[in-house]
């Protein structure tokens, strides 16, 4: 009977031994392969369609402004990040006047990824503040705001995922005559 209870006991200290060891080596996985944040910035943004009419009954002005946004996602890991889909944001003097969706994807370990997104503008938001932007367009400049949301994950060695959201507020001025970004300054945070 002693025999029976010091081989279940054995066992048993086994199959703990195994576990502790494959949950210690896990763990340092998780501590040497801990995902790295990733970089989104503004690279151009350029009018694309501007229409501007009256409209005589409602006594307003219709304003329809679609902006073409390019963007850059950099994965600083040494893995691949699939993204679900994401959200952009384009603010005027801490207002929200464009929206556009991110689609899903994925970028590769240490590539950086473009993306091209069509910002329509909420031209009764912008135009609500009509003394600030006549006096931006005299200055020559609109200062915009972008804040971009994506989420997804890192999947490291196949079995561990790491849940990633990264979001990046990118402030800089749209140059009116020459429709150029200037003064475009990112900040980007993760969070696992």
């Amino acid at each position: 009977m002693k025999e029976g209870s010091s081989k279940g006991r054995n066992v048993c200290l086994t199959v703990t031994g195994v576990v502790v060891a494959i949950v210690l080596v896990l763990g340092m996985l998780a501590l040497v392969f801990r995902p790295q944040e990733l970089t989104i910035t503004v690279d151009s943004v350029e009018l694309q369609n501007m229409d501007v009419g009256f409209n005589v009954f409602k006594m307003s002005v219709d304003l329809n402004v679609t902006l073409d946004v390019n963007v850059s996602v950099k994965n600083t890991n040494e893995f691949g990040f699939k993204s679900s889909e994401g959200s952009a944001q384009l603010n005027y003097r801490g207002q929200l006047i464009g929206e556009a969706p991110i689609p899903s994807g994925e970028v590769s370990p240490g590539e950086t990824k473009g993306l091209n997104l069509t910002l329509t503008v909420m031209a009764n938001r912008f135009l609500s503040n009509y003394s600030q932007i006549s006096s931006d367009v005299t200055s020559g400049a609109l200062p915009l705001n972008t804040l971009i949301k994506i989420s997804g994950e890192v999947n490291i060695l196949g079995f561990i995922k790491f849940h990633v959201e990264t979001s990046s507020s990118c402030s800089f001025k749209l140059n009116i005559s020459n429709k150029t970004v200037e003064e475009n300054e990112c900040q980007s945070k993760s969070k696992f």
